[in-house]
């Protein structure tokens, strides 16, 4: 039997790609935008992909169908709930995708989406149970998907409830393989950094499935829920419209001419780290370092929906990689990369700007030494109720696509967060709208000096 699970980092995605090596047939689940481990691990199997599976409509990124259809001319199927607009085998309850001695058998699990739909996994060539359920967003390890992406938050949450009961009712050895890990916002910060669990597991260890009724199951839901995926009804609409293919590479472009397109309303997304940022930059850019997870999920959370947009990396194959985790998210309207990098664009003798940057735990000292410096937290707000630096004013990262807020003018500002990550592209964002001074609190963030023993302010307390 062929199992691989395919993890995106960046967007906390997981997919699937399931056969049966004596038919050669396989299948894949929820293909991601890169399709390429798909195509090589059929390959190195001999096989062929002859179905591809959406567990549902997705809202958090653009699914790979389309391409891997135009690939394989794979049969595609999707449940009739859906609605979808392209040509699909319609995949209700107990429907079964025969792979040969393996097949997939559909499980309708309305919560995350009312169409979604779970497979189970069986290969009969060792019994008819399902070993594995492939849970999509209904149940992830240590989490469950969030209810309000497609309907009201409280009658997402009842459907959820009921849908999770069903899966509690398979036996405990059956192994979970979920549609997502953390950092996903298709769930909570609950979400593990896991792959994969049990039934068994699950039922005893995570805090939603513990003796909770329905009640307090949909309370919790609700109150765990976060930011929505950024422009969450274009990408449904792209997932749910006609198949989506590539669109042609964006041009690479010399340094003046980047910069003229920068000054004609270009929006610029540097992908190098926060130091190289703040050492230089592209005047009025914004720092979305691609390092770690969240690139994408983080410059679609700020860009404005018609922004055209300019890419900046250590060299162009940086910028290159940029376009194609932005267009897993929809983002599509790359106008241009820098040609050769950022350092061909030093060497051009352009103009640059820079931000200071001070560790975290440099900053109680800094506060002291200049006590009218305001403390700018970019924590999302239920981080910031929890506790925060006395003196400190709120504005979550994501906000600034909005503008500043009221955060004010003609003042030095520190900006900081839990890590570091989210308080760059916050204080890459103030600059570019004339704030400032900028410090840029970075390597750390609040948890930081609450380790170190500074007071902090906790308003349930």
């Amino acid at each position: 039997m062929l199992f691989r699970q395919i993890i995106n980092e960046d967007l906390g995605c997981a997919s699937y790609i399931v056969g049966d090596p004596e038919s050669g047939v396989a299948a894949v689940i929820d293909p991601q935008w890169d399709i390429s481990p798909y195509l090589e691990a059929a390959a190195s199997r001999g096989m062929r992909i002859g179905h591809i599976l959406e567990t549902h409509t997705h809202a958090d990124h653009v699914s790979g169908r389309g391409r891997l259809h135009q690939a394989t001319g794979a049969r595609m199927h999707v449940s009739p709930l859906a609605g979808a607009a392209f040509p699909h085998d319609a995949l209700p309850d107990g429907a079964i995708v025969d792979l040969g001695q393996v097949r997939l058998e559909a499980i309708h699990l309305p919560g995350h989406r009312p169409e979604h739909t779970g497979m189970l996994v069986v290969d009969a060539s060792r019994g008819d149970d399902p070993w594995a359920v492939l849970t999509g967003d209904s149940l992830f390890v240590g989490d469950v998907g969030r209810p309000d992406l497609a309907v009201d938050a409280e009658e997402g949450a009842r459907d959820q409830y009921t849908s999770i009961g069903r899966l509690m009712a398979l036996p405990d050895w059956v192994e979970v393989y979920p549609g997502h890990i953390g950092g996903s916002l298709c769930g909570s910060t609950a979400i593990s950094a896991k792959t994969s669990s049990t039934i068994g597991y699950e039922r005893a260890h995570s805090p939603l499935l513990r003796d909770i009724d329905a009640g307090a199951f949909t309370a919790e839901l609700i109150a765990r829920l976060a930011v929505k995926p950024p422009d969450l009804d274009r990408v449904v609409g792209m997932n749910n419209g006609p198949l989506i293919t590539p669109t042609a590479p964006a041009p690479a472009l010399e340094g003046a001419e980047f910069l003229r397109r920068a000054e004609a309303g270009g929006l610029v997304i540097d992908g190098r780290s926060s130091a190289a940022f703040a050492a230089a930059h592209v005047p009025r850019s914004l720092s979305v370092p691609t390092a770690g997870s969240g690139f994408a999920t983080r410059a679609a959370l700020v860009a404005g929906r018609d922004d055209q947009l300019l890419l900046v990396g250590s060299d162009e194959v940086q910028a290159r990689d940029m376009a194609e985790r932005l267009a897993a998210v929809g983002r599509r309207e790359v106008i241009g990369v820098l040609a050769g990098g950022f350092s061909a664009y030093l060497d051009e003798g352009l103009p640059t700007s820079a931000i200071q940057r001070v560790r975290a735990v440099d900053l109680p000292d800094l506060l002291s030494d200049q006590p009218d410096i305001l403390v700018v937290d970019v924590r999302d707000h239920s981080e910031y109720i929890a506790f925060h630096i006395p003196g400190s004013v709120n504005r979550p990262y994501w906000a600034f696509r909005d503008g500043p807020g009221d955060i004010p003018t003609g003042r030095s500002l520190a900006v900081i967060c839990a890590a570091g990550k989210r308080s760059g592209l916050a204080a890459s964002a103030l600059a570019r709208e004339g704030r400032g001074p900028i410090i840029h609190v970075d390597n750390g963030g609040v948890q930081t000096l609450e380790g170190m023993g500074i007071p902090m302010e906790r308003p349930g307390n």
